[in-house]
């Protein structure tokens, strides 16, 4: 019996990878985040398999479900949105289980802010403008950020951004980022990236804000910030430059 972490990718039912659905289509037991994973993605369980919404489930429920299925010798595919490596909260059922001495994998997914910058067409580091990626969050009802994480903290290195579950704190966001990159900054937020309901706001530090309370936007919604949403005129990357040899395309 092996319970299967799978990452199903950002909504879009076909963003899931095959090996993960592949699992899904395998289990006799399938746990998955309803207010995040679609429908559509757990249908390819099987007919006669147990299909379980977590969503109104605590920790110790879920893990006795995954510890009834592993007696009775039943794989568990355990479905969460996304990459569930950036706040999935499968450290903590992981845990669980090795005390438990339950076999699990780990199958990756499509990650929210890798489906952003696919929906808006944008390479997020672009040479001498962004070479770094900071995907973060901030302080909410969850958890508090550590020590040295906080927004302003990571603000000084300019990179691009990529906010998770932080919409309602948008003012202070705000507030942490100017100073550092101007008021006139870009800014996307993707609301529910590739669901049938996506939306897209676009504007800078200044403007965003008042834009985000017209659309009455509360919640699943990602924070893009940086220069990269704004500069065209970077050069190109040396990779495929014509005077740039190496290994494979030798001199």
């Amino acid at each position: 019996m092996t319970v299967h972490f799978i990452g199903a990718g950002p909504g879009a039912p076909d963003l899931i990878t095959v090996r993960g659905l592949n699992y899904i289509k395998a289990s006799q037991v399938c746990l998955y985040a309803g207010s995040l994973v679609p429908e559509e993605v757990v249908a390819e369980a099987p007919n006669d398999a147990e299909v379980i919404d977590t969503a109104p489930l605590h920790l110790d429920q879920i893990i006795e479900k995954i510890n009834e299925a592993d007696q009775d010798g039943l794989d568990v595919a355990r479905v969460h949105s996304g990459d569930p490596s950036i706040y999935g909260a499968i450290a903590e059922q992981m845990r669980r289980l090795d005390a438990l001495d339950i076999n699990y994998d780990v199958t990756p997914g499509v990650p929210a802010f890798a489906a952003a910058a696919a929906v808006l067409n944008q390479e997020l580091t672009l040479p001498e403008v962004s070479q770094t990626v900071i995907v973060t969050r901030t302080a909410g009802k969850a958890s508090n950020m550590p020590k040295g994480e906080e927004l302003a903290s990571l603000a000084t290195s300019k990179a691009t951004l990529a906010i998770h579950l932080s919409i309602r704190n948008l003012k202070k966001i705000i507030e942490d980022l100017v100073p550092y990159y101007g008021e006139n900054c870009p800014v996307y937020i993707v609301y529910r990236v590739t669901w049938p309901d996506q939306k897209i706001i676009s504007g800078t530090l200044s403007d965003i804000r008042a834009k985000v309370r017209a659309a009455k936007i509360t919640r699943t919604a990602l924070i893009m910030v940086g220069r990269v949403f704004s500069t065209t005129d970077f050069i190109d990357s040396r990779l495929y430059s014509k005077d740039h040899k190496h290994v494979l395309r030798p001199r």
